[in-house]
C-alpha cells in the first residue's frame, strides 16, 4: 500500500515537471536552425527537443530491429530458441537478478528473503531446477519443513535435479533420527552420482552403523575407486570391516567364515590388533601354531599389546611358567625398551616366581610411567619377595588411585571403551579408536581384586614394618582380600589390562 502511493506521488510529480518544463521551453526567445542540402528548418526550443526525443527513440527501434533481425536470421539457421529468447530477455534479465538476489540473501541467512526472490524468479524464468532448488535451501533455513520437502519431491521429477532432491530427503530424515530410509537413500543417492564424496561417507557411517559390513566394503571401494580414499586408508579401513564382519559371523555361530574373514581382515592390515589378535586365535584353533606365531610378531612389531601377549600365550596354554618366558623372549627382543614388554617381562618372571628379576625388567617404570598395572605387578613381586601385608597393601592403594595406562580411547572425543569396536560407542566415528592413554582425569578406578590376580592372603597385618618399606599411600581396608593364590599360573597381560 505504501509502495503504490509513493508510485503514484512520484507519478504526479514527473508529470508536474514534465509540463512546467514544456512551458518554460514555449516562453524561451531564438529557437534551433537547422540547414542542410539547400533546405533551413527553423525550430522553437520546445519543437527542438521533441525532436531530439523522437531521434533517440528511432535509434532505439532501429537498434531493436536489428535485434530482431539477427534472431530470425539465427531462427531460420536451425536455433529454435531464438526469437523466444528475443521477446524474453527483458524477463530474463529480471528473473536473473532476482536469482542472484536469493542467492545473495540465502548466503546472508535471510531464508525468508530468499524464498520470494526465488518465487519472483521462477514467474520471470520458468526455470523451475534453479528456483525450486533455492527456494528448498531457504525454507529449511527458515525452518519450513514441510515447505523443503514438498519442493525436493517436485525435483525428483527432473533428471538434473533428481540426485540434489534425493541428498536433501535424506538429510531430512537423517535429522529426523531415521537412519533406515536415510539408508536407502543414500544408496539411491550414490547410485545416481557415485564420485560425491559426501554421500560415500554418509552412507558408509550409515552402513556401519546399521552392521552391513559387505555393504560397507562396497561404499569404501567405490572411494577408492573415485579417488576420494588412498590406497593405505583404504586397506585399513577395509581390515576394519572385515574384522567387524567375522565378528559379526562369529556371533551367527559360523566359526569357519569368521575364522576365514579374520585372516583377510589380518592380511589387509597385519597392524591391525584386534584383526592380529583375532587372525591368530583362528589359527590356533586350526591347530596351525606357526602362522599364529608369524601374525603376532609381526604385530608385535608394529605395536605390542595385551591382547597380543594372550594369543601368543594361547598357542600352547599347557607349559610351564619357565617355558613360557623362554618362548616369548624372542617376542619381547623385539622391543625391549617399549613399556608393554617390559611388564609383560616382569609378569613372567612373577609367575615363574623369580622376583628380583621381574623387580629388574620394571625398572625405573614406577617413577616414569606409574600407572595401575605397573604398581599392581610392584604388590605382586612386594609380595613374592615376603614383604609384610602393609607394604602389598600400600602398593595396593597406589594402584587404586594411579592412572590406568593405556586403553582403547576415541581419538576424535576421547571417550574410553572397554575393548576395541569399529565405530566410537560416543561420537559414532569410524575407525578412530586407538592404544593410547586417555586424557588425565578421563579413567576411572578399578577395584584392586580386578586388578591383581595373583595377590593373596589376609591383609591384616600381623608385623612391624619400617616407615621406609611402605609406599606413600593410604592403607586398604582390612576387609579387603584377595581370591588366587600366590603359586597360581598367570597369563601374560592379565594385569589391569583394560
Amino acid at each position: 500500500m505504501l509502495w503504490s502511493l509513493i508510485k503514484i506521488i512520484l507519478f504526479v510529480v514527473l508529470v508536474a515537471a514534465a509540463a512546467m518544463g514544456a512551458v518554460y521551453l514555449m516562453e524561451l526567445d531564438g529557437g534551433v536552425r537547422i540547414a542542410a542540402a539547400g533546405y533551413e528548418i527553423n525550430l522553437t526550443p520546445l519543437y527542438a527537443v521533441i525532436l531530439l526525443i523522437a531521434l533517440v527513440f528511432l535509434v532505439w527501434l532501429t537498434l531493436r530491429l536489428l535485434a530482431l533481425l539477427v534472431a530470425v536470421l539465427k531462427f531460420i539457421n536451425g536455433d529454435e530458441t531464438a526469437l523466444s529468447r528475443y521477446f524474453n530477455r527483458n524477463r530474463e534479465r529480471k528473473g536473473y537478478q532476482a536469482l542472484s538476489e536469493g542467492m545473495l540473501a540465502l548466503a546472508a541467512g535471510e531464508g525468508r528473503l530468499a524464498m520470494a526472490k526465488a518465487s519472483k524468479a521462477e514467474r520471470y524464468l520458468n526455470k523451475p531446477e534453479l528456483t525450486n532448488l533455492l527456494t528448498a535451501q531457504a525454507a529449511e533455513m527458515s525452518g519450513d519443513r514441510r515447505k523443503a520437502e514438498e519442493v525436493y519431491k517436485r525435483l525428483l521429477k527432473n533428471d538434473s535435479t533428481r540426485f540434489v532432491a534425493v541428498r536433501g530427503i535424506m538429510k531430512q530424515k537423517l535429522a529426523d533420527g531415521d537412519t533406515a530410509t536415510a539408508l536407502k537413500l543414500a544408496e539411491k543417492a550414490l547410485d545416481l552420482h557415485p564420485k560425491h564424496e559426501e554421500t560415500q561417507d554418509v552412507l558408509l557411517r550409515l552402513q556401519a552403523s546399521a552392521h552391513d559390513w559387505a555393504g560397507a566394503r562396497r561404499t569404501l571401494g567405490a572411494k577408492l575407486k573415485y579417488g576420494s580414499l588412498p590406497k593405505d586408508v583404504h586397506k585399513r579401513r577395509d581390515a576394519v570391516l572385515a574384522l567387524s564382519e567375522a565378528k559379526e559371523v562369529l556371533t551367527e555361530g559360523n566359526d569357519i567364515t569368521a575364522r576365514e574373514a579374520a585372516i583377510e581382515a589380518n592380511k589387509l592390515s597385519p597392524d591391525l590388533i584386534p584383526a592380529a589378535a583375532f587372525a591368530a586365535r583362528g589359527y590356533i584353533e586350526q591347530g596351525n601354531a606357526k602362522y599364529a606365531t608369524r601374525v603376532i610378531k609381526k604385530a608385535w612389531a608394529a605395536q605390542p599389546h595385551p591382547d597380543l601377549a594372550a594369543a601368543f600365550a594361547a598357542i600352547v596354554p599347557d607349559e610351564t611358567p619357565a617355558a613360557r618366558l623362554k618362548r616369548f623372549k624372542p617376542l619381547i627382543a623385539q622391543h625391549p625398551d617399549h613399556v608393554e614388554s617390559r611388564l609383560l617381562l616382569a609378569e613372567l618372571n612373577i609367575a615363574n616366581e623369580d622376583f628380583p628379576e621381574a623387580r629388574r625388567a620394571l625398572g625405573d617404570l614406577v617413577d616414569t610411567a606409574p600407572d595401575a598395572r605397573v604398581m599392581t605387578d610392584m604388590a605382586a613381586i612386594a609380595r613374592g619377595e615376603g614383604a609384610s601385608d602393609v607394604v602389598v597393601k600400600g602398593w595396593l592403594a597406589r594402584a587404586l588411585t594411579a592412572p590406568r595406562g593405556p586403553q582403547w580411547v576415541c581419538e576424535k572425543c576421547h571417550n574410553i571403551h572397554a575393548e576395541w569396536v569399529p565405530i566410537c560407542d560416543n561420537c559414532k566415528s569410524f575407525d578412530t579408536l586407538a592404544w593410547i592413554s586417555p586424557p588425565a582425569g578421563a579413567a576411572s578406578a578399578s577395584t584392586g581384586s580386578e586388578m591383581l590376580p595373583m595377590i593373596v592372603g589376609s591383609t591384616q597385618d600381623h608385623g612391624s614394618t619400617s616407615d621406609d618399606d611402605v609406599p606413600d599411600a593410604e592403607i586398604l581396608p582390612d576387609e579387603e582380600t584377595l581370591h588366587r593364590p600366590i603359586d597360581a599360573p598367570v597369563e601374560p597381560g592379565d594385569l589391569a589390562r583394560k
